[in-house]
């Protein structure tokens, strides 16, 4: 019975710690002369923003620097034809997560399908990618790595797009070129040690880059409230919500924890 205090306070202790969000190194991410920084998250289908980068769109919310964010989605997700009812349920994500109704958009292409077969072409994402960049004087796109987490096709074809397009600016002197960053995909162990993997990020125990053109950079960390959030992001996907999407939720270390890198470009 002795023991049972000590408990209540260990756990009491830990909800303490993990109710509230954490960040390290984030200013990275905004920084710019633009004020505020104008950041844009590029993804390749509709429930992406939630499953896997959540923690950071709700941490750049509060961040002190302000920044305007911008989703642009590549395809509604349109692989079993229900391409119209899952841009509704990215509209109620984004609503969740906070991103501005002006400040978000689904491309529909012919080149760029949802397909879990198909690799995207570089040429035409960065095509696709460059009058919003310009447009939008965007200062940091952040999008997936070259795994994409889940080794979608779809989604390792993203940052490759995206190194294009800096590329061919870099290339041609334009005048305001982005940062690049690229969402780490961690070990499969590691991807799915749900929770306590926001305790481990909090003590500084994250993943490192292995590939030899990114420096390590930022990591946000969700806490319970920003969880939760997540959760009714997700939940908004009613289409995708199979018994395995709850598992996902529960396990799932991208609920709590982005780590980010920087790719570095060369010119074309």
């Amino acid at each position: 019975m002795m023991f049972f205090p000590f408990f209540l306070a260990a756990v009491s202790l830990l909800l303490s710690i993990l109710y509230k969000s954490s960040e390290f190194n984030t200013d990275a991410l905004s920084e710019q002369t633009a004020s505020p920084p104008r950041v844009l998250l590029l993804t390749a289908h509709p429930d992406d923003e939630c499953f896997f980068f959540a923690p950071t769109i709700l941490a750049l919310r509060r961040s002190s620097s302000s920044p305007e964010i911008f989703s642009l989605c590549l395809s509604s997700g349109n692989a079993d034809g229900i391409g119209e009812r899952r841009k509704g349920e990215l509209a109620r994500s984004l609503d969740i997560l906070g991103v501005e109704k002006d400040n978000r958009w689904i491309i529909e292409h012919p080149q760029l399908q949802d397909n879990i077969t198909q690799q995207w072409e570089a040429e035409v994402i960065a095509e696709v990618l460059r009058p919003f960049v310009i447009g939008h004087h965007i200062t940091s796109v952040l999008t997936f790595d070259t795994k994409g987490i889940s080794l979608h096709p779809n989604h390792f074809s993203l940052p490759l797009g995206a190194s294009y397009l800096i590329k061919s600016l870099s290339s041609s002197s334009h005048t305001s070129v982005p940062r690049l960053f690229s969402l780490v995909t961690v070990p499969v162990l590691s991807k799915y040690t749900g929770l306590p993997s926001a305790i481990l990020a909090r003590l500084g125990l994250t993943s490192q880059a292995s590939e030899p053109t990114v420096d390590s950079l930022p990591v946000f960390i969700s806490g319970i409230p920003d969880y939760l959030t997540t959760v009714r992001a997700i939940l908004a996907h009613d289409s995708q919500m199979v018994w395995f999407r709850y598992l996902y939720m529960t396990f799932s270390r991208y609920m709590w924890v982005n780590e980010w890198v920087e790719i570095k470009t060369q010119k074309a």
